[in-house]
């Protein structure tokens, strides 16, 4: 497991499995880094934007898929505390999960979840206090290093990851990083010194992590491939590689992800705006397609 290649063909070999039609509707999201709504915690300035558009979703009857680094546990050790700061999060994740129509992957900051004990011991049930005892929030669930969406009608399939497989750093050394960052870079994240271990706040890891998933993706038929961890939305055109980037949901007063609908692809970003006479709404806006989905199929 030493090289991006080898890492990434035991991700998409050990895939979960998931058929899909033109009628299936998808929203992918990942790097939420939901935290204990510290100071160090960015997705708080982004809660209302995210449930507001994970409500529109669980209405609108899409699945949710969660392409890693949901929850912060690199600078938090335990996910209580983040329960506790985003209970209408979870909440409604919960319904989801209930429903069969929640996906979920896990990332670098998240990695822990890879392990079906941890998953059952701290996400099954929480404490509620309102009644003294624990109480179901999400059991049974199952984490995945990737999963593989297949086209039922054209069998095209779609690759979802992380995308940490390409950065040997942050996939071998992640206990290091973690390390790092609980202990030196978030109280120095309050002071605003970003983590040089990121892709997202470095250029240079970020371009290298991008070359080796594209590499990756050429060499495999230039399978669609959507991924997180740079927090860099990409969208590429139809002659080009297929490498997809779902963004974050830690941008300044923004969040965005990728819908996939009617078998066509969208990059899509919710936003805070204003209304004329000055009071606030959230909306969605449209950055990029829909796109056929198989107009980036190999040829």
């Amino acid at each position: 497991m030493f090289s991006a290649k080898k890492r990434l063909d035991n991700a998409y070999q050990n895939a979960k499995r998931v058929n899909f039609n033109d009628h299936s509707k998808f929203i992918l999201f990942s790097d939420c880094h939901r935290g204990d709504n510290s100071f160090a915690d960015d997705f708080a300035n982004n809660r209302n934007i995210y449930f507001h558009a994970l409500s529109h979703y669980y209405n609108s009857g899409f699945d949710y898929c969660e392409l890693g680094d949901g929850d912060e546990l690199w600078e938090n050790i335990s996910f209580n505390a983040i329960l506790d700061a985003h209970k209408n999060v979870y909440m409604l994740m919960k319904q989801f999960h209930e429903e069969g129509r929640l996906h979920m992957i896990w990332g670098n900051h998240d990695m822990v979840y890879r392990d079906p004990e941890y998953v059952e011991k701290h996400l099954s049930t929480y404490f509620d206090e309102k009644i003294g005892e624990d109480v179901e929030l999400f059991c049974d669930l199952q984490y995945h290093e990737a999963i593989v969406l297949r086209h039922t009608e054209t069998e095209q399939e779609l690759f979802l990851a992380h995308g940490h497989q390409a950065d040997w750093w942050n996939y071998l050394f992640w206990k290091w990083s973690r390390f790092m960052v609980r202990v030196l870079w978030k109280p120095l994240q309050i002071l605003g010194i970003a983590d040089p271990t990121s892709p997202a706040k470095n250029y240079k890891n970020l371009i290298k992590v991008e070359k080796r998933l594209k590499k990756w993706i050429r060499e495999n038929d230039n399978i669609l491939t959507i991924v997180g961890h740079t927090h860099r939305p990409r969208f590429p055109k139809t002659n080009e590689i297929a490498l997809f980037n779902d963004g974050s949901c830690v941008h300044p007063r923004s969040i965005t992800g990728i819908e996939i609908e009617e078998g066509k692809i969208s990059l899509i970003k919710w936003q805070v705006a204003t209304k004329e006479d000055g009071t606030l709404q959230i909306i969605r806006v449209l950055l990029e397609g829909p796109k056929k989905l198989y107009d980036f199929a190999s040829k």
